[in-house]
């Protein structure tokens, strides 16, 4: 459970005590906030608690009081500890009477006890929630996991309801119900067969929420599969809305559901999706869960050191994938080979300096010679770009993917049809510059100090580039220049002044270095 305002008085080292609410403390505390402004509110989100100490209010006041506690109640602030013996010795009658009339709970927070011991109560006890949500999300996911492969849809739909304290429906391509778990919740999703056509007809993967006055639970709907039209659907019903672990459990079952309903496919087919279910829970860091579902099926491959490959082509990637599947016919090994989207992208995880990562990097290179005209070849996949990621391990499959991706972006910027993540690491980023978008970025942050310069009132963009290049050392920047450092203090404040930006911030540093280098590159 979150924390709650009961949960913080009981504390034994707050100290604190209930002036007025004390018949709503069970309500969530989601944040601990302190603001001394006479109107906090704009700053709020909902859910918090709002300590005080009253520096800029008039607390006496009661008609500024009633106004305050009303402003704050309205806003979903769930309670306002005020701290005395630093403006005021207690607090005063005219904010515990507004409390009071609005019903908002008010803590007395004694001097001895800081506000951030308050603070770190709170955030501990939303990380320790949060926490055990996630234990028990994982601990879900394997049962669903295990369920799903002894016992088939039927097993995890069971798994799936207790997981949830609610009830779970498969309904098959027609939307008719093929298993629901308990068995009187048959009959419930019966009755939502008009709301999984609606769904239907929407592109995959599509959600909706069905519940309101004439429904006595709230249910989920989610599609099932991975073509664009859905080959099932699951309806999940609950008495509220799902938490953090429930929510796991419901996406697990999603993953593994649509491993099931897909069987009944080629051969082929079948595994790809199993495929990309494994693609999923290793790209999620769950390789436990992947290696359960993948089984044997690919053999060593999850567990030693992969690539990850991805090719783009709105033509298709139909050359390139008999390319892989060539290789790794020849040599033996397993690889993993995923559609993705609407099937303009494929995924590669294979073994690093295996068969497979070498018939991707020798077919991307015979489309690039073809490109140059200095090999002759069919016309598919003119579009055709790759992107390579470094080795990774088990674990590291998000940032393999991610690494992939970025290989991807830059060869299709380059006009290249294949780049190694490990090439993009090696020389200077300065080349990166030459973008276009960047340059016009550095013009419109550098023109106002560039038209100051015009007028010959002085140097801001040398003295800039020189105190940024010293790294902010004032003298040796100065003696750079030929100037005195008060003169240079002088010139830096008028860049802040000219850019309305605080040189003492890094991202700004970072910023304007980076647009003198794109300026000077030209």
């Amino acid at each position: 459970m979150p924390p709650t305002l009961a949960s913080l008085v009981h504390h034994s080292a707050l100290k604190l005590t209930v002036r007025a609410g004390g018949d709503r403390l069970d309500v969530p505390v989601r944040w601990a906030h302190v603001s001394e402004l006479a109107d906090p509110v704009p700053y709020m989100e909902g859910g918090e608690l709002l300590l005080i100490t009253a520096l800029k209010l008039d607390a006496e006041d009661p008609q500024a009081m009633r106004r305050y506690v009303k402003r704050l109640a309205g806003a979903g602030v769930v309670g306002l500890g005020f701290a005395v013996g630093v403006n005021y010795d207690e607090i005063p009658e005219a904010l515990v009477h507004a409390a009071d009339e609005e019903g908002l709970p008010l803590l007395e927070v004694p001097r001895r006890t800081p506000f951030l011991a308050i603070t770190k109560a709170v955030s501990a006890a939303i990380a320790a929630d949060q926490y055990r949500a996630v234990t028990a999300g994982f601990a879900a996911q394997r049962e669903l996991t295990k369920q799903a492969l002894s016992e088939g849809p039927e097993g995890l739909l069971a798994a799936l309801a207790a997981q949830v304290d609610g009830w779970a429906a498969l309904y098959d391509a027609s939307g008719a119900v093929v298993a629901a778990a308990p068995e009187w919740a048959g009959r419930r999703a019966a009755r939502l067969t008009a709301d999984v056509e609606r769904l239907r007809e929407r592109s995959a993967p599509a959600s909706s929420v069905v519940g309101g006055p004439e429904h006595e639970d709230r249910v989920e709907l989610h599609t099932i599969g991975t073509g664009r039209r859905p080959r099932a659907a699951l309806a999940v019903g609950t008495a509220a809305a799902l938490g953090t672990a429930e929510r796991y459990a419901l996406h697990s079952a999603i993953a593994l559901l649509t491993l099931t309903t897909e069987r009944s496919r080629s051969l082929q087919a079948a595994e790809q999706r199993i495929g990309a279910a494994v693609l999923r829970m290793l790209l999620a860091g769950q390789p436990d869960h992947a290696r359960a579902v993948a089984g044997d099926l690919y053999g060593g491959l999850l567990d030693a050191p992969y690539r990850i490959v991805l090719a783009e082509c709105a033509s298709g990637h139909a050359g390139i994938a008999e390319a892989v599947e060539a290789a790794t016919a020849r040599s033996g090994e397993s690889v993993l080979a995923v559609p993705e989207g609407d099937g303009e992208r494929l995924v590669v995880l294979a073994a690093d300096g295996g068969a497979a990562v070498a018939a991707c990097v020798e077919y991307a290179a015979a489309r690039e010679a073809a490109r140059a005209g200095q090999e002759p070849m069919a016309g598919e996949e003119d579009d055709l770009v790759v992107g390579l990621s470094a080795p990774a391990g088990p674990i590291a499959a998000a940032a393999a993917y991610k690494q992939a991706q970025q290989a991807l972006s830059v060869a299709r910027r380059r006009g290249r049809v294949l780049v190694e993540h490990e090439q993009l690491a090696a020389g200077s980023v300065l080349p990166l510059l030459a973008d276009d978008a960047v340059r016009a970025f550095a013009d419109g942050l550098l023109r106002a100090l560039h038209e100051h310069d015009a007028t010959g009132r002085g140097d801001l963009v040398a003295s800039l580039r020189a105190w940024l290049s010293r790294h902010g050392q004032w003298d040796a920047a100065a003696a750079d220049l030929g100037v005195h450092r008060h003169t240079l203090r002088y010139r830096m404040r008028r860049v802040e002044e000219i850019l309305g930006r605080s040189l003492d911030d890094p991202d700004v540093r970072m910023e304007l270095w980076l647009a003198l280098k794109a300026t000077s590159a030209e």
